[in-house]
Formats: structure tokens, C-alpha cells, sequence
């Protein structure tokens, strides 16, 4: 549909009279979506897949619905191949705790890794399995001759290479495609944490051939604690469950059970329905206003914010071309501590960024930084509200130079 900012923004009424610029931690919520949320509880408040009686045959069509509207979202191809967990971070957690891992075996991570996409790997030092990071470039671009070079080091010993698809710290996005054939040449499989990059570009697993990838929906209008594992058929089969307990069985003994088919395998427990629910309504209307339609928005507004490099205060994070960075504008300001910036932005202005380390606090201390500010633009921001924060950032950098 044609683009129409303020149209958009109407769904979104908690945005009157605020610039909130703090969504690549966290996006905000439509009507819609808020609305089919209040559906489940409203009008069908049951367990899906254990109830005969017509709420829980409701709940239940209404969970493999959504299963199938994400599925069509990341180009999967079967809707089995869709395990909802509560986020990105247990979806990655899932791969972790449940391949096969020998000692000797390697994962390869980027140097600027969010915590969810680090820390599991560091893990699995216990396990003998030699965690390393391969650096990108000073801009912080994808470096292929470096990730070539781990591939060749390790001589086939490359079991994953877990990569984040688009940073959360700069926005930059990397070459998924070249990266998972070069990958499976070396004999190693592929996991994307594509937190950052479902919400903002079009994903097509199949075309990526991507073994596994871990995604959010909070990130992507859709409600907290509620995210997504995608895997090839065969690799999810030979995942060991990261928890077992209801669902996850056709039957079982005193000492003994017997592992229910995909999907349920992986979904232990009672599921956060109204979530999978809410979910699936925000692929929808991000599907509705068109992927490539968010993309040109963002950079956009981007390249609004990018008028700050201007000043001889500012230090960006991340490469210069706007077009690198997708939404997302972080930097620091000469003299100013980042979390003292993004309160004055916030009390002064009303723009609301985020200041820290953005949960990547290994980059920060390799490069020995405090953290930076990063404010980050969604399809529903106006230029009014860059231009808003561009401002505010502009009075702050006169006022205490």
C-alpha cells in the first residue's frame, strides 16, 4: 500500500505528543495488534492443543495460524519448521544447549555479538568447544577475508557459525547469502540472530539456505516474550530439548517418555498464546505496509540524523553512508557522558533514546568505550521527531561546549 506516515502513525496513539526514537530495543505496538491480544483473553481464553471443547479448538486454530503467517513471513518452508519460544535470546539458547557438540569443535561470533548471541557460545568452553571472534572491519563492516581466514584455520573443524544478521549496536547488515555458502563449504552449519534485521528488511530463509535463525517479537511490533527459532526440518529433529515437560511428549512412564513430533517437541509448557497471537497480527501489518516501504522510510530518516556528523563533537559508531547503518544513528558527543545525554534529550525535549552498551558490552570494552548513545528510527517515525532529536542534540553540543 502507499506509503502514509500519518496513517500509520494513528495506529500507534501513544506516539502524540512524543519522540520515541528507542526502537531497536524496543518497537512500539499498533491497534491492531494490541486489539487481537485482548481477542485471546477476551474471547477464548484456553490452552491450545489439549481441550476439546470450543475455546480450546479456537485458541488452537487461531496458534497454527499465526504459526503459518510467520512462516510465509521468513519465506519457511514448512510451518513445523516455526518453534515459538519467549525471544531471540532462548531461541539461540535453544541451538546452544541442544546440538551436539564435541571437544575441538568451533564457533565463529562477530566481535560486536549482542549478549544473547555471545554468551551461550562462551558456554560451551566447558564442553572443549573453542569459541572465536572474528573482527570486522574499523567501520565496522563485514570483513570477509578474516572470516575466510577462521574457516581455513580451523580446517572443517567450524561446526557453527553464529553471526548476527544486522547489529543492534551500529545497524550495519551483513552478506547472509555468501556467508552461509562459504559456511557450508568449510562443512559448518549457520545461525543468524536476525533480532535486528526481521523487523526492517525482507528475510527469505530458503533463498538464504540459513540452517537456523533467532528473532524477536518485540522488536517487530509484535508483544514481549514472545519470539521465534527457525530451523531446517532435519536439524530441529536432532536437537536434544533444551526443557521437556508438557507438550513436548506423546507418552511416558515413570522412567521413561517418548518425544512428541516438530513443532511441539521444542515448545515445552504452556505457551504465551496471546503473544504467538499478537505476533502473528504484526507480520501482518508490517507485511501490509511492505517491507522495502519500511527500508527506504528509515533511511530516510537517517540520513536527517546524519547531519549531527556535521558537528566536530559528535563521534559517530559504525560506518559514515546512512545507507549502512538501517535505522539506527549511535554515537557519543566529546565531553558527555552518554547516559547524562539521553536524560537531558529525554527531560528537554522529550526524545527518547537509549545510552549504555546496548548489550554488546564486550565491544565496548575491546575498544575501551563507556558506552554511546543510540537512537534508533522505526517505520513510524516522522521526520518531525528526527528532526526533533537532531536539534536537541544540536542545543546540547552548544550548551556545554
Amino acid at each position: 500500500m502507499p506509503f502514509n506516515i500519518e496513517k500509520i502513525r494513528a495506529d500507534f496513539p501513544v506516539l502524540k505528543g512524543n519522540h520515541y526514537l528507542d526502537s531497536a530495543c524496543m518497537s512500539l505496538r499498533p491497534n491492531q495488534v494490541v486489539d487481537k491480544i485482548n481477542e485471546y483473553y477476551k474471547e477464548y481464553p484456553a490452552c491450545a492443543g489439549r481441550s476439546y471443547h470450543k475455546f480450546g479448538k479456537k485458541v488452537t486454530d487461531e496458534v497454527e495460524k499465526a504459526r503459518k503467517i510467520v512462516k510465509d513471513f521468513i519465506g519457511a518452508k514448512k510451518e513445523k519448521e516455526i518453534i515459538f519460544s519467549k525471544n531471540a535470546t532462548e531461541s539461540i539458547n535453544l541451538v546452544a544447549n541442544g546440538m551436539e557438540f564435541s571437544e575441538g569443535d568451533v564457533v565463529l561470533t562477530l566481535d560486536k555479538e549482542h549478549n544473547s548471541n555471545l554468551l551461550p557460545w562462551i558456554k560451551l568452553k566447558d564442553k572443549g568447544v573453542i569459541h572465536e571472534i572474528v573482527e570486522t572491519n574499523d567501520d565496522n563492516t563485514f570483513n570477509m577475508e578474516k572470516f575466510e581466514e577462521k574457516l581455513d584455520k580451523h580446517d572443517e573443524k567450524v561446526k557453527l557459525v553464529a553471526f548476527g544478521l544486522t547489529s543492534n549496536l551500529d545497524g550495519v547488515s551483513i552478506p547472509g547469502s555468501e556467508i552461509v555458502k562459504k559456511a557450508h563449504k568449510a562443512g559448518a552449519l549457520v545461525l543468524f540472530d536476525a533480532a535486528q534485521t526481521v523487523p526492517h528488511h525482507e528475510v527469505n530463509v530458503k533463498k538464504l539456505d540459513v540452517d537456523f535463525l533467532a528473532f524477536s517479537g518485540h522488536k517487530m511490533c509484535g508483544p514481549s516474550g514472545v519470539g521465534v527459532l527457525y530451523g531446517k526440518e532435519e536439524l530441529l529433529m536432532k536437537l536434544t530439548p533444551m526443557i521437556v515437560g508438557g507438550e513436548t511428549v506423546i507418552d511416558s512412564t515413570y522412567d521413561s517418555f517418548e518425544l512428541e513430533e516438530l513443532p511441539s517437541r521444542l515448545e515445552a509448557g504452556l505457551q504465551h498464546y496471546a503473544g504467538i497471537l499478537g505476533l502473528g497480527c504484526a507480520c501482518e501489518y508490517l507485511k501490509k505496509i511492505g517491507m522495502k516501504e519500511i527500508e527506504k522510510h528509515e533511511l530516510k530518516l537517517n540520513e536527517i540524523m546524519s547531519e549531527l556528523m556535521k558537528l566536530d563533537k559528535v563521534e559517530i559508531i559504525g560506518p559514515v553512508d546512512p545507507k549502512l547503518r538501517g535505522g539506527i544513528f549511535n554515537f557519543n558527543i566529546d565531553g558527555m557522558e552518554p547516559h547524562n545525554i539521553a536524560m537531558m534529550l529525554d527531560e528537554s525535549s522529550n526524545v527518547m533514546v537509549r545510552s549504555g552498551a546496548h548489550c554488546v558490552h564486550s565491544w565496548f570494552n575491546a575498544k575501551g568505550l563507556k558506552g554511546s548513545v543510540r537512537a534508533s528510527a522505526y517505520f513510524y517515525n516522522s521526520e518531525e521527531d528526527v528532526r526533533a532529536f537532531v536539534d536537541a542534540v544540536k542545543g546540547l553540543v552548544k550548551d556545554f561546549s
